[in-house]
């Protein structure tokens, strides 16, 4: 019995990555780290910044996310976010210019206690990679 599933991450760009060697996807969701695996329960999430870990018979891979959103169903998983990053071709350069306007946008004084939030997620997660 295969215990594989299918993946698919899409961004505002193009269908990022396809899959259908999968075991099994970790992803940072707002209740916390989930733990896919195959003939898990229908779940819908919200995405916060992190990193996403596919397990799969080609091997192990991880993404930098920015937000977005999981749906998992029938054994498929689909992954929708605004900005994804293979941490294996990591540019130095684009993840400074992340962190830089993250820093601004938590300078503000106007900001709500979510965003600092997710800011300051997306920070030590930008510093752990950096």
């Amino acid at each position: 019995m295969s215990e594989e599933y299918s993946v698919e991450i899409v961004n505002p760009e193009k269908s990022f990555l396809s899959k259908n060697d999968v075991t099994e996807v970790v992803v940072p969701a707002f209740e916390g780290e989930i733990g896919i695996l195959k003939d898990h329960i229908s779940i819908i999430s919200f995405l916060k910044p992190g990193i996403i870990k596919i397990f799969s018979k080609s091997g192990e891979e991880s993404f930098y996310v920015n937000d977005g959103i999981i749906e998992f169903k029938d054994n498929n998983l689909s992954i929708l976010t605004s900005l994804i990053l293979d941490l294996k071709d990591i540019d130095k350069e684009k993840i400074s210019e992340i962190q830089k306007s993250a820093q601004e946008e938590l300078n503000k004084s106007d900001i709500n206690d979510q965003e600092k939030y997710l800011l300051d997620q997306k920070l030590e997660v930008l510093k752990s990679i950096n």
